[in-house]
């Protein structure tokens, strides 16, 4: 068996648009701290629009500057259901996605895009700014009370251990819930005591918003943060469909990469031994 076939897989929906290719060399360091292989994914409409000759030459130059495997697919059909599909075919570790290319933000919550970051098999990370980054120092973290919430501590764990990055955990309550502030302060604080006994640096701060997407962004980028980690809704109410749910208000509006994590069917370690 080839020692390829080993790797996990980064797959990246790739329409040729600037920010699609950007998001693939961000996602270099990405493939190198996680033993990961690249996916190249370019799904075309129409007969005639397949671009076989510059998936070749664009997956050779990928390969040739990362250092790492990078392969691709050429595929007919809708970008947001065949990333979903490839990505639970091939088992994919994330998908990295340009949002300027097809995702851009006037689509951003069209039911179709929406709905692949929610149902793709695997986290999901999206990038809107062209900042370049070489590294990751600083994921922030924000966590509220619910169960799917704290799923994602784990993981934050795994991806902050691959780059030898800190955690930022951000607890946000409004003025009006006193009880939840309490409660939510008092669990910031455990998390950020759970993630230090597994030997990643980590931080807590809790603060009150009436506009969560606004000030969990303001909030990335006053500490300088490299990677924001969200937790999708696993279901969506009426209004939700309409307006957009809080992971895709911060995806929207976020200069900096967002990945979004799935809930799971169980609780993770974290859950199932703190609470």
């Amino acid at each position: 068996m080839d020692a390829n076939d080993k790797k996990d897989i980064i797959l990246i929906p790739l329409d040729f648009t600037e920010q699609s290719i950007y998001a693939i060399s961000q996602s270099y360091n990405l493939a190198r701290y996680t033993n990961s292989k690249l996916l190249l994914l370019h799904v075309y409409e129409k007969q005639g629009q397949e671009r076989f000759d510059d998936i070749t030459k664009l997956a050779k130059k990928t390969s040739d500057e990362s250092g790492v495997p990078c392969d691709f697919m050429n595929i007919k059909g809708s970008v947001y259901k065949e990333t979903v599909r490839v990505a639970g075919e091939v088992n994919a570790k994330l998908v990295v996605v340009g949002i300027e290319s097809h995702m851009k933000s006037a689509d951003i919550f069209s039911e179709s895009a929406s709905q692949m970051v929610r149902e793709c098999s695997c986290p999901v990370i999206t990038i809107r700014g062209r900042e370049q980054r070489d590294g990751c120092e600083n994921i922030l973290m924000p966590i509220d009370l619910s169960r799917e919430s704290r799923e994602k501590v784990d993981m934050a764990i795994e991806y902050a251990k691959y780059f030898g990055a800190a955690i930022r955990v951000l607890g946000i309550f409004s003025l009006k819930d006193e009880k939840y502030e309490n409660q939510l302060h008092a669990y910031v604080h455990q998390v950020k005591q759970y993630i230090k006994s597994k030997g990643v640096t980590c931080s807590n701060k809790t603060m009150p918003s009436e506009n969560i997407a606004e000030t969990v962004v303001e909030y990335a980028n006053k500490i300088e943060s490299d990677l924001i980690m969200i937790m999708n809704k696993p279901g969506l109410t009426v209004k939700e469909r309409f307006v957009g749910t809080l992971a895709q208000k911060v995806i929207d509006i976020s200069n900096i990469p967002v990945m979004t994590v799935n809930p799971r069917e169980r609780e993770t370690l974290y859950a199932s031994s703190a609470l």
